[in-house]
């Protein structure tokens, strides 16, 4: 399966946008290369919470935002998401919904954290077309396998909620990125698709590193 790229070249006066994406997409990810592997931190255990269904649902809400491996994952599952349906990502969602549900059942998967990390290199690859865009369906069931671990124990009713909240969430997060991208991707061209390939592999092969050495 081919990668049909929105991203065409940049040419004439679109190449000054091009310059301007590549600065505003090499700071944040030179931050985001600094800072530490996701740790699985929700909003209860930031504010300290006790697990309720508004609470289960307002951590649930907040998840993918606090990770910075699953945030820089689902947002450039956007850029993929340019050149397929809806029905694709719809297939996504269910698919972590899925990997969150099998963490809940079978938890204790060894060296989670590294894989999911190292999925954001597999993503830089099928985004370049280096390989097949169905990868990332199991891809993104591990990174929903992750974001259970921090919830095990849970009762029923804050886990229900917790789950819904991270649906919700991540298909928020994709829609406005989808949003953002489809007026952007003209003025980007090949160049700042090819950037945002190499910030995912930078990424993805610090923040593995990370997380196998302690």
């Amino acid at each position: 399966m081919s990668f049909s790229s929105p991203w065409p070249l940049a040419t004439g006066a679109s190449r000054g946008y091009s310059r301007l994406a590549f600065l505003l997409t090499l700071i944040p990810a030179s931050l985001l290369l600094l800072a530490p592997a996701a740790q699985a931190h929700h909003l209860m255990q930031l504010l300290h919470l006790q697990p309720t269904p508004l609470t289960g649902l307002l951590s649930g809400l907040a998840h993918p935002v606090l990770g910075p491996d699953h945030l820089v994952f689902l947002l450039a599952l956007s850029l993929v998401g340019l050149g397929h349906r809806s029905a694709w990502m719809l297939a996504l969602l269910v698919t972590g919904l899925a990997g969150s549900l099998l963490g809940l059942l079978l938890p204790g998967l060894p060296g989670a954290e590294a894989l999911v990390s190292a999925t954001l290199i597999v993503e830089a690859l099928v985004l370049l077309a280096r390989w097949p865009v169905g990868l990332l369906l199991p891809a993104f069931g591990l990174h929903g396998y992750a974001l259970s671990s921090s919830v095990l124990g849970w009762t029923q009713g804050p886990l229900v909620t917790y789950l819904v909240g991270l649906f919700l969430a991540e298909g928020l997060l994709l829609l406005l990125a989808l949003t953002v991208l489809s007026r952007l991707a003209a003025p980007g061209g090949e160049g700042l698709r090819r950037l945002l390939g190499g910030v995912l592999v930078g990424c993805g092969a610090a923040w593995t590193w990370s997380a196998l050495v302690p």
